[in-house]
């Protein structure tokens, strides 16, 4: 931990505070300085990584915050930016908003990450199927680059994969194991930074120390509305406390794009060209182009919306906008063609297929007829969470001013992409939980714009937010739909709760449009609706565990680690491989799928990689792009048949069925140096002694060392 401490101030914070100082000038506190300028440092570090590791100098990647510190100190008008000469100071409350979101998201990540993910093994092996996986390719960045796939060898990686060449340097620069900085500290520094940009963000959109702050808030709370009672489901699955572990790229894609929509609509709103911030622009957009795959085609729709808003205003475009959409779309295209190989990884054009699978998981029912009706339920929820954007429309104009036209085009994207594609892994709502924030700071913007205008006081505000909160759950108790539905219950009970709220919402509004009039009765609303859709994540997990409590056949949340298929020593022989091998050494495996989903045989089993730091043969083959591209609706990505049956074959007879011949294969046509047996029942045969040599075994594990290949170390 100390070490890592020691790491992330002097490699990436620091670093990246002086050159924030120098090129982003501006009036800040000293905590926005300071995640500015962690993002900055991460932005700044995975270039100078990538190109370190492909000299095989990974640790050369310490030259960049040292040039930083030298540069500073060498020339003489550098060094005033050590100390900032420009400090913002904030109200007491809003140091106490950011800390109790950020403890939150730490308390969150305590029970539902930390407590039911293991780092010792057995009980590692049961971690969620997307960990190997990141894992195994953080092992690849830190021995290769460029990198390929590392569960079958000699698959290119078309995939963004610039998060695992950060844990790679920080691995190596600390001597820390990647499995602890992806299990415990990494994503811990990058929720502390998005947290303040967040709030930063709508500080920045609403001019509002208030406005900022709801924004902070529903950044990590916002979702779908969910007035159903029992485990919410993939109905109100994602956002920041859901994916934040899970997903390191889209956290990691989240933190680059905040600064980022931050500078670009300072840049696209000003008449000046600005030389200097450009210069962060460009680092972030680099950095961001292989972060995240989902983030440059929510900009460049943004920087359209942007666009087109500045034609209709000014009749032209600024220079600023013109360079953004440009640099923008090189990034995009660069990331296409190369990055992402024009693989289509599985996305596909399938409107409503989030809410087609979301349907049969509430109802246990497959009813293609009603996808339109839960639609339009999904899109309520979220217009409830956002009916703060409304009060956009109490100043039109303000809808062509260049920020906010770019979180629109952002929003609206984002939505939209969401509906409009389909994903085997339902990756395309990455597209609205990216876009979340930035809907959020407009909601908080209008919602201000209409409080301001209807002069509503402060106590019948904070009357009209306990109302709507209270409302929702009155709405949830009284009407009892709890989920998953029952055997034989009609699906058209999924939308009682949702007509009782658009009754109780259209009813409200007439009475206070009678009694207060139409502004005020729209302002009220509003914030009735915010204050059930702004912390909708929370609520729906409130709702789930008040329906549980007392009942004795609910699976609890989160449940303790269970070990009862996971083989023993496997971390112990994996390690052992990892000391005694060369990174370019290739392995074998008989391990294919995951533990106890055999038949069919999930393919999602990446602990080989994961854990040797080395390529294999074929393992799990499920993440790779030629199995994604090979999904159509309807199929399961994680179960379709490995495309090339001989090289399995190949492989599955030198454990099942051995032999010399088997075993010369292996090492003479596919450069196999080692074997990794998971020695259960039917999984391998004890006839593997006669054919290679066993070097170590740890319980239910072995490795061999195929017959005329040299020990490294």
């Amino acid at each position: 931990m100390a070490a890592f401490f020691v790491y992330v101030a002097l490699s990436l914070t620091l670093p990246g505070v002086l050159v924030i100082r120098v090129l982003y000038a501006g009036s800040r506190t000293l905590a926005e300085e300071i995640a500015l300028g962690l993002a900055l440092g991460y932005a700044m570090e995975i270039p100078l990584y990538i190109g370190a590791r492909a000299v095989g100098v990974p640790l050369l990647v310490i030259a960049g915050p040292l040039s930083v510190y030298v540069l500073f100190l060498a020339v003489p008008s550098l060094r005033r930016h050590w100390r900032s000469s420009q400090r913002l100071a904030a109200p007491w409350w809003w140091s106490w908003v950011l800390a109790l979101v950020m403890a939150l998201l730490v308390a969150w990540s305590a029970i539902k990450f930390f407590g039911a993910h293991a780092i010792t093994w057995p009980g590692l092996g049961e971690a969620g199927h997307d960990m190997p996986f990141h894992l195994a390719l953080i092992g690849e960045l830190r021995h290769h680059v460029p990198p390929s796939v590392p569960m079958v060898a000699g698959e290119p990686l078309f995939y963004h994969w610039f998060v695992y060449a950060h844990f790679a340097a920080a691995s190596h620069l600390t001597g820390v194991e990647p499995l602890i900085l992806l299990f415990r500290l990494g994503m811990l520094p990058m929720l502390a930074a998005l947290v303040v940009l967040a709030g930063l963000t709508g500080r920045r959109i609403t001019g509002s120390w208030y406005g900022g702050s709801i924004t902070a808030v529903g950044t990590v709370s916002v979702g779908a509305t969910s007035l159903y009672l029992g485990a919410n489901g993939r109905f109100t699955w994602g956002g920041i406390p859901d994916m934040a572990w899970t997903s390191p790229t889209q956290t990691l894609g989240a933190l680059l794009f905040a600064p980022l929509v931050l500078i670009l609509s300072h840049l696209i709103g000003s008449r000046r060209y600005d030389p200097r911030a450009w210069g962060p622009a460009l680092v972030l957009l680099i950095a961001l182009t292989g972060a995240k795959a989902t983030y440059l085609p929510l900009l460049l729709a943004g920087l359209t919306v942007a666009a087109i808003a500045q034609i209709v205003q000014r009749r032209r475009l600024s220079p600023n906008l013109i360079i953004a959409i440009a640099i923008t779309m090189v990034c995009f295209l660069f990331a296409q063609f190369v990055l992402f190989g024009l693989v289509k990884q599985g996305l596909v054009v399938e409107p409503f297929s989030f809410t087609r699978l979301a349907w049969g998981e509430l109802t246990g029912v497959n009813a293609s007829g009603s996808v339109p009706g839960l639609a339009a339920v999904h899109l309520l929820c979220w217009a409830v969470s956002w009916a703060g954007v409304v009060g956009l429309l109490v100043r039109p104009r303000q809808l062509a001013r260049p920020a906010v036209a770019l979180l629109l085009g952002i929003g609206m994207a984002g939505v939209g992409a969401a509906l409009v594609f389909g994903h085997p892994g339902r990756s395309q709502l990455f597209f609205l939980w990216s876009a979340c924030p930035y809907l959020t700071a407009l909601a908080a913007r209008g919602l201000l714009a209409l409080l301001r205008r209807a002069r509503v006081t402060p106590t019948t505000t904070a009357f009209w937010a306990v109302s709507g909160a209270v409302t929702a759950y009155l709405i949830s108790f009284f009407c009892g739909v709890s989920i998953p539905l029952e055997p034989g219950q009609d699906g058209a009970l999924l939308y009682r709760p949702y007509w009782v709220l658009l009754a109780a919402i259209v009813l409200g509004g007439v009475v206070l449009a009678i009694r207060r009039g139409a502004l005020t009765a729209v302002t009220l609303l509003v914030v009735a609706c915010t204050a059930i859709g702004l912390p909708a994540y929370w609520h729906a997990r409130v709702l789930s565990a008040l329906d549980a409590f007392g009942k004795d056949d609910v699976r609890p949340d989160v449940q303790p680690v269970a070990e009862p298929s996971v083989p023993q020593g496997g971390l112990t022989a994996a390690r052992w491989l990892r000391a005694h091998s060369d990174p370019d050494d290739l392995v074998a495996t008989n391990v294919h799928c995951r533990w106890g989903r055999e038949n069919p045989c999930d393919s999602t089993f990446a602990w080989a990689s994961a854990l040797t730091e080395r390529r294999m043969l074929v393992e799990g083959w499920a993440y790779t792009a030629a199995n994604l591209n090979s999904w159509r609706p309807g199929l399961t990505q994680e179960s379709l048949p490995f495309w090339d049956s001989r090289r399995l074959s190949d492989n599955d007879a030198a454990f099942q069925t051995p032999t010399e011949k088997a075993m010369r294969l292996l090492r003479d046509d596919y450069g196999v140096r080692w074997l990794f047996v998971e020695e259960t029942p039917g999984k391998y045969s004890s006839a593997i002694g006669d054919f290679a040599e066993l070097r170590f075994r740890s319980e239910d594990y072995a490795v061999y060392r195929l017959p005329g290949v040299m020990l490294t170390q």
